[in-house]
C-alpha cells in the first residue's frame, strides 16, 4: 500500500491562520522588539541560552541545579488513605477514644459529612510498632513497607485546600484546584524532555481491590492542560490490550502500516506550511510514537523472561490488574526510559467499617511497594528513582460511624530513593491528628522539592499562556531542603 500526495496550489480556501501569517510582516516587524525582549525574558527564566534550547528535547537545558533523580513514580492511594491507621502514631487520640472531640479542634473548621454531627474521638483501630534502625512508627498493617522503613521519609505534617476527592486529586497532581492545568507529569516532560523515543514519557497504570470504595479518577488529571498535548499521560491497562488497537489489524502488515504513518506525515506537514499549528507537529510526533508503541508495548507487558524470585518478590505472575502487577510494570517502564509512571490503586475511600478495610487495603498494595523499592535498590536504580506514595487526603480523628470522613488539615505521605533522606520522619501533627503544627509542608513545597532532586528550580520552570507566566507550584512553594540527602 502506498499513497502519493500532491499538493494543490490552485485552492481558493485560504486558512485564516496562513492569511495571519503571510499578511503580517508590517505588523510582525513592528512587534518585533517586544517579541525578541519576551523571548529571552523567557529564556533567562528557564536557565537556557538560544543554543542549548535549539538542542535540547526539553526546556530546562542546562539543569538549574545538579539532579538526583532521572525518573519519578508516583503511588496514588485514591480515597484519602487515613493517616491515623498508617504512618501518624497517636497514643492520645487512642485514650481519648469514644469521648466528645474538643470544640477547640473542630469549631469553624471544614468538616465533608459531618457538620452538624456530635463529634466523637476516635481512635486509631490497629496498633503501631517501630520498625527499622530508624525505629519509624508505621502501622501494623504495613509489615512489608516496615522491612524498608529506613530506605523511606515519612511526611506527617501535608496539608491540602480540597475537601472532596477530585478536587483534591487535581490540586495533588497540577499544584491547582482549578481544573484544566498541566500534571506534574507533563510539567516534567515538558522541561527535562523524554529518555525513550519508543513509550510516552507519562504513563499512568490503575487498580481496584476488594475494601472500601473505588474512586474514580478522570483522564484529566494526567492532561497536559496548556502544554503541548505531546506532554500529556497515557494510560495503559493492566488486563487485556493496555492500549486500544496497540496490535496491527487483521490483514495489515507492519511494512503496510507504517506506509499510511508516513503518508499520513507527509500531508500534516503540507498542512503545517499552510497554516504553521503547533499541534500538527504534535500529530506527527503522536501517529509516529504510536507505531513504535505496537512493538515496545507488547515487550514491556510480556513478564515471562522476569526470573522466579523477581515474581515471588512482587507475589504475582503479572498482566492481572493487581497493584503489584502495575509495580512491576512501573520497574519495566522505569527501565526503559518512561520520566514519570503514576499509579492508582482506587480503594481507599473507608467511611466505614475502616478497620477491617484499611488493614485489606493496605494488605493489597504493601508488598507492591516493598518489592518495587527492594527491586529498584538491587538494579542500583533507586538511587536516581524518586518514589513519592500519598492520597489525596487524610482521615478524620472523629468517628463517622466506625470509619472516618476527610480531613485535610493534617495527614502523611512518603518518599524514597532519588535524593530523599531516608529512614526520618518529617513533620506532625497534633496530639489529636487533626493540625498539623510542627514543619508543615503544603503540596506546593512538595512539588517544590521534588522538582529540585529532578534538577529544576521550580520558580524558573515556566510556561507562557494568555499573557501570564505559569508554573507547577503556581505563586507558592518551598523547597523542604531538610528532606533531601
Amino acid at each position: 500500500m502506498s499513497y502519493s500526495v500532491i499538493p494543490t496550489s490552485t485552492s481558493t480556501s485560504f486558512p485564516r491562520r496562513a492569511f495571519l501569517s503571510r499578511t503580517a510582516s508590517g505588523i510582525g516587524a513592528t512587534a518585533l522588539a517586544a517579541m525578541l525582549s519576551e523571548a529571552m525574558s523567557q529564556r533567562l527564566l528557564l536557565g537556557a541560552d538560544a543554543g542549548a534550547a535549539a538542542q535540547s528535547r526539553g526546556v530546562v537545558n542546562p539543569f538549574h541545579l545538579a539532579p538526583k533523580a532521572k525518573r519519578v513514580i508516583i503511588l496514588t492511594m485514591a480515597g484519602g488513605p487515613s493517616h491515623l491507621e498508617t504512618f501518624d502514631y497517636k497514643p492520645k487520640l487512642a485514650e481519648m477514644n469514644g469521648k466528645p472531640m474538643p470544640e477547640s479542634f473542630t469549631k469553624g473548621q471544614p468538616i465533608a459529612q459531618l457538620q452538624g454531627a456530635k463529634l466523637n474521638c476516635f481512635g486509631p483501630q490497629h496498633p503501631f510498632k517501630k520498625f527499622g534502625q530508624s525505629g519509624q512508627h508505621i502501622s501494623e498493617i504495613f509489615p512489608k513497607i516496615g522491612e524498608v522503613a529506613d530506605d523511606i521519609c515519612i511526611v506527617n505534617s501535608l496539608r491540602t485546600t480540597a475537601i472532596n476527592h477530585d478536587p483534591a486529586h487535581t490540586y495533588f497532581n497540577t499544584g491547582t484546584t482549578i481544573s484544566g492545568r498541566p500534571a506534574f507529569g507533563s510539567w516534567l516532560n515538558y522541561g527535562l524532555g523524554a529518555e525513550t523515543d519508543n513509550l510516552p514519557g507519562f504513563v499512568v497504570l490503575s487498580s481496584t481491590g476488594k475494601f472500601g470504595q473505588a474512586q474514580p479518577i478522570a483522564s484529566r488529571q494526567w492532561h497536559s492542560g496548556f502544554l503541548p498535548s505531546r506532554y500529556q499521560g497515557v494510560e495503559l491497562r493492566s488486563k487485556g490490550d493496555p492500549v486500544l488497537y496497540v496490535n496491527h489489524p487483521p490483514g495489515v502488515s507492519r511494512d503496510q502500516q507504517k506506509d499510511v504513518v508516513e503518508s499520513a506525515a507527509t500531508l500534516n506537514r503540507l498542512e503545517n506550511e499552510a497554516v504553521d499549528d503547533p499541534e500538527i507537529a504534535t500529530r506527527i510526533a503522536q501517529y509516529e510514537l504510536a507505531f513504535k508503541m505496537q512493538t515496545s508495548v507488547p515487550d514491556l507487558m510480556d513478564v515471562s523472561a522476569e526470573p522466579q524470585n523477581v515474581l515471588d518478590l512482587y507475589g504475582t505472575k503479572g498482566s492481572d490488574g493487581t497493584f503489584a502487577a502495575n509495580c512491576l510494570l512501573a520497574r519495566r517502564l522505569a527501565e526503559r526510559g518512561v520520566r514519570f509512571i503514576q499509579l492508582y490503586h482506587r480503594d481507599w475511600d473507608h467511611h466505614g467499617s475502616i478497620k477491617e478495610h484499611v488493614a485489606g487495603t493496605a494488605k493489597e498494595v504493601d508488598q507492591g511497594c516493598h518489592a518495587l523499592i527492594t527491586d529498584l535498590k538491587n538494579r542500583d536504580m533507586l538511587k536516581d528513582t524518586l518514589i513519592l506514595w500519598h492520597g489525596e487526603f487524610g482521615r478524620t480523628p472523629m468517628a463517622q460511624g466506625n470509619g472516618r470522613d476527610h480531613h485535610i488539615k493534617g495527614f502523611s505521605c512518603w518518599l524514597c530513593g532519588g535524593g530523599i533522606n531516608g529512614g526520618q520522619t518529617w513533620g506532625a501533627t497534633d496530639d489529636l491528628g487533626y493540625n498539623a503544627v510542627e514543619k508543615i509542608v503544603e503540596i506546593n513545597d512538595l512539588h517544590a522539592t521534588m522538582l529540585q532532586l529532578l534538577g529544576i528550580d521550580h520558580e524558573r520552570l515556566i510556561y507562557r499562556y494568555q499573557g501570564r507566566d505559569f508554573r507547577l507550584t503556581d505563586v507558592a512553594g518551598k523547597v523542604v531542603k531538610e528532606l533531601l540527602a
